[in-house]
């Protein structure tokens, strides 16, 4: 047996995964605002790339010759524009025959800029930039803390509780802790905090939920002792505790009631209303509308489609007059990534659109019936019936929005889990599943509560296999209480 080394030629095939492939597999679960900005970022370093709607036109002058810098205006002497302004101001008394020094007494008067000594050196004076900012709740908070006219020390203390607010206009910290903080008495701060709670929006500077409940009330003038005692258990509320909570605000179960509708009325978070979260309005990647034959029909939203092209002219202006090999090169690989852009972002959308119709085929039912006839489907079944591998619906699916008859959904809506039929029968959907338990919740009275045993017999009834652990997650899911919460919160609501 021969064991010295030698050489072997041998040939094969094995996948690789290219950075090109790389790409279009990421470019599959992208979302629409990922893809815009993945597309725009492409753009800016490829100059083969433009987008469909893009005017550019020009010749090689154009796009190569430094542009000429714009003629600056000359500013005006500050000296010349006051005099200017007087002079204004006195023609315009005159035609009104009135003096127009009382007319808007708390306006500023207009001092140039560089003699301004409490500008704001971070302002660049663009009008529209700065009243185009979103205005968050300290800011207007300060400016409302000016009309308080605080003394010097009051405004320190003033200035430091806001510092403290939270998002949702709570203190963060006591009162204690920021006289000691400012070396002032509790009792200073404590009558600052008074003054501050009466500004807009009310229940701000509150220190917990009962105060920005109580705050909201005096302001409607709805806060009584009865409402005192309840904002004082807010506990048993939260319980449902009916019959604990009328004696102790010494009502009956009608003004309980009433007191419960009120205070559902109030804003918990008073300042979550300044919040800018960002979120983006979703945009659908597919539009399902009714078809004249009576199907469903499918289209990409051309909204959604990105329409990117790739410049050939532009590649055929510039090609020619490449010197050297680097040139040459960086021209070759742009016109290669932008021929695969191109070609990607179509691949994306046929497959987008592809896994949509199958799915719209699947939950036929869905569209025409409701969510009671949504059915078991999952990732590795719709793979087998595309023709796809299962990673590549999960990819098509994620952040994917379609637009229906029926609302707006997320593709991964439509996959749900199969519940078991009691009869061997076809399965069940979760999401119908849990659609039915909504249903039996709500149809509910105040002498006949559901319990989750009584719903698992129901389900049954109805052909629906499922276990009682299974009820009881999916009620919790929804927000449904137990059965002793509800029945206790029905028999208050019906006065029993």
């Amino acid at each position: 047996m021969n064991l010295a080394p030698q050489l072997m030629m041998r040939q094969g095939q094995s996948l690789v995964m290219t950075p090109q492939l790389l790409q279009s597999i990421r470019l599959l679960q992208l979302s629409q605002l990922e893809l815009d900005q993945f597309i725009a970022a492409e753009i800016e370093k490829n100059p083969l790339l433009k987008r469909e709607d893009s005017t550019e036109t020009g010749t090689d002058a154009e796009y190569w010759q430094p542009a000429t810098e714009p003629e600056m205006p000359v500013a005006k002497d500050p000296i010349a524009v006051s005099t200017e302004l007087d002079t204004n101001i006195s023609e315009l008394s005159q035609k009104l025959d009135a003096p127009l020094d009382n007319v808007f007494p708390d306006s500023i008067a207009v001092t140039p800029r560089s003699t301004n000594q409490n500008s704001d050196p971070n302002f660049d004076g663009d009008f529209e930039e700065t009243h185009a900012l979103p205005l968050t709740l300290k800011a207007q908070l300060f400016s409302d803390i000016v009309l308080l006219r605080f003394s010097v020390v009051e405004q320190t203390i003033a200035t430091s509780l806001t510092d403290c607010l939270d998002d949702n206009g709570y203190l963060t910290e006591t009162t204690v802790e920021t006289a000691k903080t400012l070396g002032v008495s509790e009792q200073q701060v404590t009558q600052v905090l008074q003054r501050l709670q009466t500004l807009e929006p009310t229940g701000v500077y509150a220190r917990n939920l009962a105060e920005c409940l109580a705050l909201q009330l005096k302001a409607k003038n709805r806060f009584d002792p009865a409402m005192a005692a309840l904002l004082e258990n807010l506990p048993l509320l939260a319980k449902r505790d009916f019959a604990s909570l009328q004696p102790i605000c010494g009502v009956g179960n009608a003004d309980l009631l009433d007191m419960l509708a009120e205070i559902k009325r109030l804003d918990p978070k008073p300042g979550a209303a300044f919040l800018r979260s960002g979120a983006e309005p979703v945009v659908p990647d597919v539009i399902v509308s009714d078809n004249a034959a009576g199907g469903w029909a499918v289209q990409l939203n051309p909204e959604a489609l990105p329409k990117v092209l790739v410049d050939k002219v532009y590649y055929a202006k510039i090609a020619p007059h490449a010197r050297s090999d680097d040139e040459k090169s960086f021209l070759s690989e742009c016109l290669k990534n932008a021929t695969w852009l191109e070609r990607s972002l179509d691949q994306r959308a046929k497959t987008i659109l592809t896994v949509a119709s199958e799915i719209i085929r699947q939950q036929d039912s869905f569209f025409i019936h409701g969510v009671s006839h949504l059915r078991p489907l999952s990732l590795r079944g719709l793979a087998d019936l595309v023709g796809m591998h299962e990673s590549t619906i999960s990819r098509v699916t994620v952040n994917k929005f379609m637009a229906t008859p029926r609302g707006t959904f997320e593709l991964r809506y439509f996959f749900t889990s199969a519940i078991q039929n009691s009869e061997n029968g076809e399965a069940h959907s979760a999401e119908s599943v849990r659609h039915r338990i909504r249903a039996l919740v709500d149809a509910e009275t105040a002498k006949k509560v559901l319990s989750d045993d009584a719903i698992v017999d129901a389900l049954v009834a109805d052909k629906i296999d499922i276990a009682r652990r299974t009820v009881a997650k999916y009620r919790e899911s929804m927000g449904i209480a137990s059965s002793v919460e509800r029945r206790r919160e029905k028999k208050a609501a019906a006065g029993l």
